[in-house]
């Protein structure tokens, strides 16, 4: 069975069970459908009209319809999220019954039956967990050549604004599906542009907190110094609304030891938005790449709405720490997934990553389309045993936080940087894998570890461009702030066409691909 076959067939599992359920009488029939089912119907429905267009989906959890009416059959307490279908990307863990697996089919049986604590946090604010996104394959640490929203479980999501586009990842299926329409709400992780990347390029919202603010617990790693999960959804206050819930503290996880303290009310802060009188850097050294016009109009909207725009024309320093970082994630990948993969359950082959490679090896699927030699580097290392492993960490922190965000803010006396998130989405190839056409300075948040919100700012010839605001470590209250200000101004239309490509027009289409049937 197909990925996508699984995902309809799972999905009609619950509707079918569902309408049995609804035949017998609840304890108040004239409310019901209750909020919870209504919500979650209607997901469903969308997401049977649009996911065969988009794949962004590997499975719902079965009888989630069931799981929604019961939630209304026990009056059950109704937080701020109540009923909210939330899909999650699939290297979290939820409880129930389908697999955290990375998109990979290594992990096929990797039934944990327990949720992250990000996702316990939504669950307690009442929110629907639907099921798991499809993902770039081990978001994205697997090969130099890799695809984009590629998994050997999920197959190839799409870009729903243009078919043959690539979704961005890793978060590929969290971005195609809220961009869809399929929910309004959805987690990814990030380490490096895995959240505002996808965001950006499917034209939605995307929020990476500053790292140690939400758990990583129970989600597949790459790296304790840059790993995190955030919120993706359909505006910057629905993006509050799941922070709010995933943020705080937790034992298991040394780098939360302060956010208990640090959060906040995010959409308190985000409903007090205002850009009048604030001072905004305007990282001109990282604008191009097809953003120049989107990005002039979004600068012409904050004046308006009262901002002060300060151009900073260099980044200002020589050291360029991209091969330092890409050490040390390597480095620590080695040893942060051999670590999750002991904690897996026993029926789990693989248990470490000389076990995936070799895995990976035996797998014509996997290899199909792109290689492993990132998997291949991180085995050779000797993880945090390496002699320079603290001396690369410490150099990486420092050049992206103290020497690099927080120097520009106190320089040009700014509460927050802005700039283009990246480029427009690139064409699907699994010849050559991804093409990058430049991106803005996303990478300075992800190295430090500090906020960086996406916000739509347009489109350049069909295509989503995303408007990027980055401040200083647990800052995030007021970057959403920010970005919730400009999204009030800005009005951009999230709307879709699902057409195959740029080329054809913006008609409304028949499933993708098109057949001669």
């Amino acid at each position: 069975m197909s990925p996508s076959t699984f995902v309809m067939a799972a999905m009609l599992a619950g509707v079918a069970g569902a309408t049995t359920a609804s035949a017998q009488p609840g304890p108040d029939p004239s409310e019901f459908p209750g909020p919870a089912e209504t919500k979650v119907r209607a997901a469903l429905e969308r997401i049977e009209k649009t996911e065969p267009f988009v794949n962004a989906i590997i499975a719902l959890e079965p009888g989630i319809l069931d799981q929604a009416r019961a939630m209304d059959l026990r009056r059950a307490v109704r937080g701020p999220l109540y009923g909210e279908p939330i899909l999650v990307k699939d290297n979290i863990e939820a409880k129930g019954a389908l697999p955290t697996t990375a998109g990979s089919l290594a992990l096929k049986d990797n039934v944990t039956d327990r949720d992250a604590p990000a996702i316990a946090g939504l669950r307690g604010a009442g929110a629907v967990i639907l099921g798991k996104a499809n993902l770039s394959e081990w978001a994205n640490f697997r090969s130099f050549g890799s695809i984009s929203g590629w998994s050997g479980v999920g197959g190839q999501t799409r870009n729903p604004h243009a078919l043959d586009r690539s979704p961005c990842g890793s978060s590929a299926g969290s971005g195609a599906a809220v961009s869809a329409g399929m929910v309004s709400m959805a987690v990814g992780t990030e380490t490096n542009g895995s959240i505002t990347c996808p965001a950006a390029m499917n034209g939605i919202v995307g929020f990476k907190p500053t790292v140690g603010l939400v758990s990583r617990t129970h989600i597949i790693p790459i790296s304790a110094s840059q790993d995190t999960a955030g919120p993706m959804t359909r505006t910057v206050r629905d993006a509050a609304r799941m922070l709010n819930w995933m943020a705080g503290s937790d034992p298991a996880d040394p780098a939360t030891v302060e956010a208990d303290r640090r959060r906040t009310d995010y959409v308190a802060a985000v409903d007090a938005a205002s850009l009048a009188g604030i001072r905004l850097g305007v990282m001109r050294f990282a604008t191009g790449f097809g953003t120049d016009e989107r990005f002039e109009e979004a600068l012409a909207v904050l004046r308006a709405a009262g901002a002060e725009l300060i151009d900073i024309d260099e980044l200002g320093t020589a050291l360029d720490d991209d091969e330092l970082s890409f050490k040390l994630l390597l480095q620590e990948f080695k040893d942060d997934l051999n670590a999750y993969l002991a904690s897996t359950p026993p029926q789990v082959d693989v248990r470490t990553l000389a076990d995936l490679i070799a895995f990976n090896g035996q797998s014509e699927r996997e290899l199909a389309l792109f290689d492993q030699n990132i998997f291949v580097l991180s085995e050779a290392t000797d993880g945090r045993q390496s002699e320079d492993y603290q001396d690369i960490r410490d150099a990486v922190a420092a050049y992206s936080g103290p020497n690099g965000i927080d120097r520009l803010l106190e320089e040009y006396d700014v509460v927050a940087l802005i700039g283009p998130t990246t480029a427009p989405a690139m064409l699907i190839d699994s010849v050559h894998g991804d093409s990058w056409h430049g991106g803005g300075a996303g990478y300075l948040a992800a190295h430090a570890g500090y906020p960086h919100l996406t916000v739509p700012m347009g489109k350049h010839r069909g295509l989503p461009v995303g408007l990027s605001f980055i401040g200083a470590k647990w800052d995030d209250a007021n970057i959403l702030a920010l970005g919730a200000a400009y999204e009030e101004m800005a009005g951009i239309d999230p709307s879709v066409s699902l057409r195959p490509s740029l080329e054809t027009g913006n008609a409304a289409l028949a499933p993708y691909p098109e057949t001669d049937e």
